[in-house]
């Protein structure tokens, strides 16, 4: 029964309803959210992380480091570029989202994405840069982006459906309209900005200014520069993405990229050929000719990284400058990892753990500790659910990651995942990297490739005792138990997840490892 409230009573309502309303007139807006995206960018290569060889110092990245939170262990779902970026906009596993390789795939842009959640929320969106999904986006108010791969100088353009040209360098240029979106947004609602590079994507090439950005210094080799791949199966040894054998001579810049102005040209010539003379006069063989390349690579691999560097720098200047820091949460990430030499290799695609753990750098005033950083097993899978969620966006149902708001804020769930889930398709091309899947704790990684006899295998490694994953212990009587238990694990998440037991023949690309020809 409803009783009439006494007059204390009636008083104290009445305060409590100024009080929200007072509440609600001066609440904070929804944060601004700046997602930075770069496409290969190993965590070796950015100095808040440590790598014993310090091969690059990076100080605007390290900045979100210093005043946020830097993840150790974020892995991706499928160690490859359209993938990562279709896992990301959906917060799904390729399986579920459809783009399960780069080879023949489209991105179907009807389906539920985080940008368009945000969008009928109220925020205003864009997207610039590096795209990669075949299809326009959806879910925008404004986007231009790098048509496929794109290139590094002078590139070609798509903004809204049109074609544009430019004439620069695609770091800068991705920044400069970034920038500009910023600078002409609509003020009165939040945004959404995902300023997402081509660099440092293959075939590395620098902007003109850090042609000489190192002075010519000698990089520290890995220790696994020289693999030979004991210890482990045919998949390690039939891949195609060695330093060695597959890098060639457009990688090494021994010839110039054809989208370069005469002027671009000089200044590119003045740089290399004095340095490949030198190099076609040493008429390098074996061991020499790799470690050659080795340095060429990390010469030019990190000279890109400079530029994205400088990249992260002028956008926090902007949020700076225009008071907008205290309500901006910046995410730096990159689609996946990336081999710089570890085990001969470059590129990606390998559940191991160079290519599987991708950067993650997040600053978010008042809700991340400064410096801090946490070695939860997080994913870029958690990417959509952490954005629709700090926002106040209901999180979808389809959507299989969660949300990172709680250990942004210092408090690591109980119930936090202690395992994840990693597949990988595409095969035979570019890279001849069998199909796998399996499942990554905290210290072991439970492998199954597939593709049938006599390629279908399993491997497991112990990440304690061989942190560089040289040798695989599955058949290893002392490691049973521990392999049953990861093997129940799997077929766990494999349900849970809505894997599918037969892989359709489309997913690989190409034809299947095993089928005959």
């Amino acid at each position: 029964m409803f009783m009439t409230p006494r007059p204390t009573e009636r008083r104290l309502l009445l305060l409590l309803t100024a009080l929200t309303s007072a509440h609600a007139a001066f609440a904070k807006p929804p944060p601004n959210i700046v997602f930075i995206f770069s496409d290969d960018h190993a965590y070796q290569a950015i100095s808040a992380y440590g790598d014993p060889r310090q091969l690059i110092e990076t100080p605007n990245i390290d900045r979100l480091a210093r005043e946020g939170m830097r993840f150790d262990r974020c892995l991706v779902t499928n160690s490859i570029c359209g993938p990562c970026r279709a896992t990301v906009l959906t917060g799904t596993y390729n399986h579920v989202n459809g783009f399960v390789n780069n080879s023949n795939r489209r991105f179907d842009g009807s389906q539920i994405t985080f940008p368009k959640l945000l969008q009928a929320a109220g925020y205003q969106t864009a997207m610039i840069g590096k795209w990669h999904l075949e299809t326009d986006p959806t879910g925008f108010d404004f986007w231009q982006i790098l048509p496929g791969q794109g290139v590094y100088y002078n590139p070609p353009m798509i903004r809204l459906g049109q074609r544009i040209k430019t004439e620069g360098y695609v770091t800068d240029i991705i920044t400069d309209t970034s920038l500009d979106w910023l600078q002409h947004r609509d003020r009165s609602k939040p945004f959404l900005l995902m300023c997402q590079h081509k660099a440092p994507h293959r075939e590395w090439e620098p902007a003109l200014r850090y042609l000489n950005h190192d002075g010519d210094r000698r990089y520290d080799e890995p220790a696994t520069l020289f693999d030979d791949y004991a210890g482990r199966g045919a998949a390690e040894h039939n891949q195609d993405m060695t330093i060695r054998d597959t890098m060639n001579a457009k990688d090494c810049k021994l010839t110039p990229p054809p989208q370069l102005t005469p002027a671009q040209l000089a200044e590119w010539n003045a740089y290399y050929e004095p340095r490949n003379a030198k190099f076609r006069e040493a008429n390098l063989q074996g061991a020499d000719l790799v470690r050659w390349k080795y340095q060429r690579y990390l010469h030019d691999y990190l000279g890109c990284i400079r530029g994205v560097d400088d990249s992260v720098g002028r956008v926090l200047k902007y949020l700076d400058d225009e008071g907008l820091a205290d309500n901006t949460i910046v995410i730096y990430s990159s689609d996946q990892g990336f081999y710089l030499g570890e085990h001969g290799w470059f590129d990606k695609r390998w559940i191991f753990e160079e290519s599987v753990r991708a950067p993650l750098l997040v600053r978010w005033p008042g809700n991340v500790a400064p410096g801090s950083t946490s070695r939860a097993l997080v994913s870029n899978l958690d990417f959509a659910e952490t954005f629709l969620d700090i926002a106040g966006v209901p999180i979808p149902v389809r959507m299989q990651g969660r949300s990172l708001a709680p250990i942004l804020r210092g408090a690591t769930p109980a119930d936090w995942r202690t395992s994840f889930y990693y597949q990988y398709f595409e095969y035979p091309t570019p890279h001849r990297v069998q199909p796998h899947y399996g499942v990554i704790t905290d210290r072991y990684k439970l492998i199954h490739f597939t593709g049938g006899a006599p390629d279908d295998y399993w491997e497991l490694f112990d990440l304690q005792s061989d942190p560089h994953e040289l040798r695989s212990v599955s058949d290893e009587p002392a490691y049973r138990t521990r392999r049953a238990t990861l093997e129940k694990e799997l077929t766990r998440l494999r349900t849970e997840l809505n894997v599918p037991n037969e892989i359709p023949p489309d997913w690989y690309g190409g034809p299947r490892p095993g089928a005959k020809n």
